[in-house]
Order: C-alpha cells, then structure tokens, then sequence
C-alpha cells in the first residue's frame, strides 16, 4: 500500500490565498457539512465516492477533507489504487481555521 501525500491546514489555506487552482473534495456527511465547510470545497460523501470516480480527473491532483482526516485519508488510499492524484487534508475540518460557508 503506497503513502498518502498530505497537506497541512496551514499549507492549504497558503495556497487557497494565493489564489491556487486546488480541486478540494469534502468527504463527511450532511449534517457534517451543515457546519460548515471550505467554499473551494466540492462535497461528496465518503460513501458516494466510488459511483463519482466519472468525476474526477486522472490528471489533476485533488485534496480530500473530512473531520479529522481519517476517512480522507481512507479515500486517498482507495483513490489511488484506482490511479488517482490524491492528498489528504492532517487534521481535517478541526485543524481548519480559514474560512467557512
């Protein structure tokens, strides 16, 4: 099993100010998300992952965000054993201290 990139909440919030092109994918559950979640974010739930692989790209690199980046992680790992760019989000939506919507 290959290693998970990660990104730190600090580096991610760096790059979104920089106004980077970042593909985010926020994998928690609704009532997660009710609570607010990264703008840039797309959200699609961990469950619903594997029936919107047609959704994502093989050639661009995404960010995958949960709570505390556990499930993410599990999705980054699931991700590229379909040959997907991936990086998990340490620490998740309770190290996030950027904004939310």
């Amino acid at each position: 099993m290959s290693d998970v990139q990660t990104i730190t909440t600090d580096e991610l919030k760096k790059k979104l100010d920089a106004g980077e092109e970042l593909y985010l994918v926020d994998v928690r559950e609704d009532e997660e998300i009710e609570t607010g979640k990264i703008k840039e974010a797309k959200h699609i739930r961990m469950g619903d992952i594997p029936d919107n692989l047609d959704n994502f790209d093989k050639d661009k690199e995404y960010i995958f965000i949960c709570r505390s980046g556990r499930r993410s992680e599990n999705v980054c790992l699931y991700l590229q054993d379909q040959g997907y760019k991936t990086r998990n989000l340490v620490g998740g939506m309770l190290e996030w201290e950027g904004e939310v919507e």
